[in-house]
């Protein structure tokens, strides 16, 4: 003991002391602040500024979700009450302190937040419009950030969007303004304050080329709230930004090595469906943004305004030439000097009229042209962002991509299945169902040109957490209806059937996406993680130049037939079982007079009889996710696994904690609460009978838990008397072997135990077909510590599955799966199930 009591060290110590002592609730109290001591840090150590997307107004949705309406900062309201009051807006969700700047240290100097009329004289939002010169990169690595900003005052439908024009220092000035982004399917209104980090007077981050204008540095805050910080903003792709832009779906091209042969193509049909661009060299790993001999810049974003096959006479020969204008978002001498930078000798074979065409001017303000051939030979990789339908109007004559898309969760021990390389988990990720009817219009071979984004979700505004991006990819299979006839698609066709298409790669991005030409068909993408058990959420998306349909490939909740491997263990097929039998005479004796059995009484019957079944130890609620990921993904150590650490001391420490409340001297179970078998054998039955008020004075932590005991009697206790008669004893014995029978079927070793992957199998088995999001919310539920699923809990998915699935069956009388409540009986009939 006392060498246990070392290893503990003193705050363990202390535990392991308390243990020896009764527990009353103060010392369950005491116990709970030790445990939170030796493991939990403090929250003024960890705790970041991390302002809710919950709180910012959803545009389109007038319930605004999930959110009390007194929540949500909405532009409008927040400017009244400000002018009504007489004061400027302080946004307290995105204070003017050191968090809102950097998460992972504090700022080299004092910065001071002014608002722009204490910045400069007669500040504007908009100085003679907006466009891409408005936007002049600080000392914040977001270059990718302003080289979509410069796209997007090319379009001036967009532009307005994101920054809408009811912004002002004039008419109803508050301190307050908003800028709207996409967000994974959403379009968000951002609601912040107009005070900017400055440094002696000047802005430090992005600015515009004229100091009276503001609505580029305003826009950069109010990004940086979406994403908690303006340090989440260092480093990213410009398509990022752009998707945030516009709802668009991005593509990254590799111009060195994968040069697609169609480029030139891909960019023309982009500009004609007016996506935006992006381009960038790969970084020096010793120079920060070193130039090269041409002029550029390593490791920095451009963006590509336009591309214009352009007439030219030279005095050996005519024709056209492709050129391409790009932009440094630093708008200033750092140009190409290359072959058609300003002022080369090439502009002269050029026609004065197509000059004036292209706007061509000389100026040093980042803004250059190069041929096409020279851009594929000098920059190395190339970002497309694809406008969504609903990002075009209707009247600009542009064509549009036909899109689906679909949110979807990989969930610890349930959708989480990693890749193709772990076939016996790849079939339970999501699957998505696309059909592509008809072809391109101008596709000479007869296929479809279809892009695929998978999007993770909420991964940048979590950085101050330390969560980074997940490692993700997909596949995509062509299908059969008949394949389709089994919902999810099993192991065995993933075994059987190459991928028709796939990801390039799995690479640790927002967003992976690829475009394909494929034959008219039915496919299933099937979205994951590279590892299996890591979670996250996504979007996936799919963008197609003809119409596309799409649907997820999962289960339809509702009943079915059991397993036939199980049939004959379920009473009813075969002669009721001595256990049952034995069950039988137990609740005759426990119910006394009057005929019934609480809660209480049940568990004591159940713990009897099923105590070969159970786990030696109680089980804890709640899957440790991260302790489950590591021991499913581990690649070495022993099958049985080896000694539990701390989570297993802990288990001893509160058994220790048990035995003092539950036992009294020789552990027989007798007047101690009954704790399961003899150690030189079972203990007689009448031994286990004791009175109704000792049974809930002492009640044992181990065998069943009370929630699923209280979970059966409510199941068929229909009158709400808290108990249950002979009859529904019966019925809740045949199901509790129809459950036990599937159990055993996939607890093939005997640990009494599953893993959350067999959930869905087992409960197929029992008769229960549910999707992906139940098994998720079940897994979350159910599953324990260690990341797996003890018997009892899985009785006790059972049990509220066939609950919830007769409360609404009762209701829906005509089959139209659908069924109404009032208020009172649907909170009467959840809160008593």
């Amino acid at each position: 003991m006392d060498e246990l009591k070392g290893l503990l060290g003193g705050a363990g110590r202390q535990l392991f002391d308390a243990a020896g002592q009764a527990i009353t609730s103060a010392a369950t109290e005491y116990i709970g602040n030790v445990i939170n001591e030796m493991f939990v840090k403090k929250e003024s150590d960890t705790k970041r500024f991390l302002p809710s997307i919950k709180n910012m107004k959803v545009l389109g949705d007038s319930r605004g979700g999930h959110r009390s309406s007194s929540d949500v900062q909405d532009f409008y309201q927040i400017r009244q009450q400000c002018l009504d009051n007489g004061t400027l807006f302080e946004d307290p969700e995105f204070p003017a302190t050191s968090a809102s700047l950097l998460y992972s240290k504090r700022p080299d100097r004092h910065y001071e937040w002014l608002r722009p009329h204490e910045i400069c004289d007669s500040p504007e939002f908009f100085v003679e419009g907006f466009s891409r010169f408005d936007v002049q990169q600080g000392e914040l690595g977001d270059c990718w950030l302003l080289a979509a900003c410069a796209n997007l005052t090319q379009d001036q439908r967009m532009f307005l969007r994101v920054v809408p024009e009811d912004n002002s220092f004039e008419d109803g000035y508050a301190g307050v303004c908003h800028f709207r982004f996409w967000q994974y399917g959403k379009w968000v209104d951002v609601v912040i304050d107009d005070r900017l980090p400055t440094y002696r007077g000047q802005l430090i981050y992005m600015r515009s080329s004229e100091n009276n204008e503001f609505w580029s540095a305003l826009l950069e805050k109010a990004y940086a709230k979406l994403h908690g910080s303006y340090e989440s903003l260092r480093g990213g792709t410009t398509c990022e930004a752009m998707e945030d832009f516009t709802g668009g779906v991005a593509e990254m091209y590799d111009l060195k090595d994968q040069t697609p042969p169609n480029l030139y193509e891909i960019i023309e049909k982009g500009f004609k469906r007016n996506s935006m661009f992006g381009c960038s060299i790969e970084a020096d790993p010793n120079v920060l943004e070193a130039e090269t001999p041409e002029g550029l810049i390593r490791g920095h974003a451009y963006s590509i305004t336009k591309l214009q096959l352009v007439d030219i006479e030279t005095p050996g020969r005519s024709g056209k030439i492709p050129l391409i204008r790009l932009r440094n978002p630093w708008g200033n001498e750092a140009e190409w000097n290359g072959p058609w930078s300003d002022k080369s000798p090439e502009w002269r074979f050029i026609p004065d009229d197509q000059k004036q065409e292209l706007g061509l001017n000389f100026d040093h303000d980042g803004e250059f042209w190069m041929s096409y051939r020279d851009f594929t030979r000098y920059f190395d990789r190339m970002e497309i962002c694809n406008l969504s339908p609903d990002s075009l109007s209707d009247d600009r004559g542009k064509i549009r991509w036909e899109m689906s898309m679909f949110e979807g969760e990989w969930a610890i021990g349930s959708t989480a299945g990693g890749c193709r390389n772990y076939l016996d988990t790849f079939w339970h990720n999501p699957q998505y169902v696309i059909r592509l009817e008809d072809p391109d219009e101008d596709d000479a071979e007869g296929n479809c040109t279809v892009i695929i984004a998978l999007l993770q979700k909420n991964r940048r505004s979590r950085r101050n957490m330390g969560v980074e991006c997940l490692t993700i990819g997909f596949a995509v299979y062509r299908v059969t209806e008949r394949d389709l006839a089994q919902k999810p698609l099993k192991m065995n066709f993933f075994k059987y059937n190459a991928s028709a298409a796939r990801s390039p790669s799995f690479i640790n991005l927002r967003e992976v996406s690829c475009r394909f030409k494929l034959p008219p068909g039915t496919y299933v993408i099937v979205p994951s993680t590279f590892e299996p058990n890591e979670e996250g959420e996504f979007i996936i998306r799919v963008f197609s130049e003809a119409a596309n349909s799409m649907m997820e490939n999962d289960e339809n909740v509702g009943v079915g037939d059991i397993d036939d491997r199980i049939a004959p263990d379920v009473p009813g097929y075969v002669q009721p079982s001595p256990q049952r039998q034995a069950m039988e005479r137990l609740f005759l004796d426990v119910a006394g007079e009057d005929g019934e059995v609480d809660w209480v009484e049940l568990k004591r019957i159940l713990d009897h009889s099923f105590r070969d079944d159970l786990p030696k130890t109680s089980s804890l609620n709640g899957l440790n996710r991260q302790a489950y990921a590591s021991q499913q993904n581990a690649e070495s150590g022993p099958a049985g696994g080896g000694p539990g650490g701390i989570e297993d001391l802990l288990g001893m420490l509160m058994n220790l904690c048990c035995k003092n409340i539950l036992g009294a001297g020789d552990g027989d179970g007798g007047g101690g609460g009954g704790r399961g078998p003899h150690p030189s054998g079972p203990a007689p039955l009448d031994s286990q009978i004791i009175t109704n008020q000792a049974l809930h004075d002492n009640i044992s932590s181990e065998g069943f838990s009370k929630d699923v005991c209280r979970a059966m009697v409510a199941m068929l206790d229909v009158d709400h008397t808290g108990k249950l008669g002979f009859e529904e004893f019966q019925q809740l014995l045949t199901d509790i072997a129809k459950w036990k029978a599937v159990f055993k079927l996939y607890d093939t070793e005997g640990s009494g135990r599953l893993s959350p992957f067999q959930l869905r199998e087992a409960l197929n088995s029992a008769g229960y077909h549910l999707n992906n999001r139940i098994l998720n919310a079940l897994v979350h539920r159910y599953g324990s510590r260690s990341g797996t699923i003890p018997f009892d809990d899985f009785i006790m998915c059972a049990v509220k599955i066939k609950t919830m699935i007769e409360i609404f069956r009762e209701r829906d009388t005509e089959g139209s799966n659908q069924a109404t409540f009032s208020m009172d009986e649907w909170v009467e009939k959840t809160l008593y199930s």
